[in-house]
C-alpha cells in the first residue's frame, strides 16, 4: 500500500472508530440513562464532592465544543467551564439531549471533514498544546468515563442492568 494510501485509511479508521465509540456507544447509552430518571435524579448531587447526571451532560457538551468544534473546527471557544458545574437545574432531559445532539451533530462535520495533515497538526485547546489527533482521543476517553459515570448513578438509583450489550456473548473467544 502506498503511503499516501496508508494514511488515508489510517485517517479512514480514526475516524470510523470515533463515530463508533461516541456516536453509536456512548450517546445512545447516555439518552438510555437520561431517559431513566427523572428531572429531579438528574440534578441530585449526591454529595458536595459529587456531580449531578445534568451537569456531566453539560459538561460533555462543553468539552466536545471545546476540543472538537474549536480546537479541530476552528470555531471560536464560547465555553464556560465553570458554569456546567454551577447549574443547578432543573434543566428537563429532553433539552439536555436537543442540546447534546446539536453539538454532536456539529462535531461530526467536523470529524467527517478531517484531513491526513491535520491530525498531527498542533493547537491550542484549554490551555494545552494538543495534536488533533490527541485531541480525538481525549475526548473518545473522556466522553466514555463520565458516560460510566453517569451509568453507574443510574444502575445505583433504579437498581437495573442497563443491557448495553443484550444479546452479544461477551465470554466468546476470538
Amino acid at each position: 500500500m502506498k503511503s499516501d494510501a496508508l494514511n488515508q485509511a489510517i485517517l479512514q479508521n480514526i475516524i470510523e472508530e470515533f463515530k463508533r465509540r461516541i456516536f453509536s456507544e456512548s450517546v445512545p447509552r447516555l439518552i438510555k440513562c437520561l431517559g431513566l430518571l427523572t428531572d429531579e435524579e438528574i440534578w441530585l448531587k449526591p454529595n458536595s464532592e459529587s456531580n449531578s447526571v445534568g451537569n456531566l451532560v453539560l459538561h460533555l457538551c462543553g468539552n466536545v465544543s471545546q476540543y472538537i468544534l474549536s480546537g479541530i473546527g476552528g470555531l471560536e471557544d464560547t465555553r464556560n467551564r465553570s458554569a456546567e458545574f454551577n447549574e443547578k437545574g432543573p434543566i428537563p432531559a429532553s433539552e439536555l439531549i436537543e442540546n447534546m445532539e446539536k453539538v454532536m451533530s456539529q462535531v461530526s462535520k467536523v470529524i467527517n471533514h478531517l484531513s491526513v495533515e491535520e491530525l498531527i497538526q498542533e493547537v491550542g485547546v484549554q490551555g494545552f498544546r494538543e495534536t488533533k489527533l490527541s485531541i480525538i482521543i481525549h475526548v473518545i476517553e473522556h466522553f466514555s468515563y463520565h458516560v460510566g459515570q453517569i451509568s453507574y448513578f443510574v444502575k445505583l438509583k433504579k437498581e437495573i442492568d442497563l443491557n448495553y450489550y443484550g444479546g452479544i456473548n461477551l465470554n466468546k473467544k476470538g
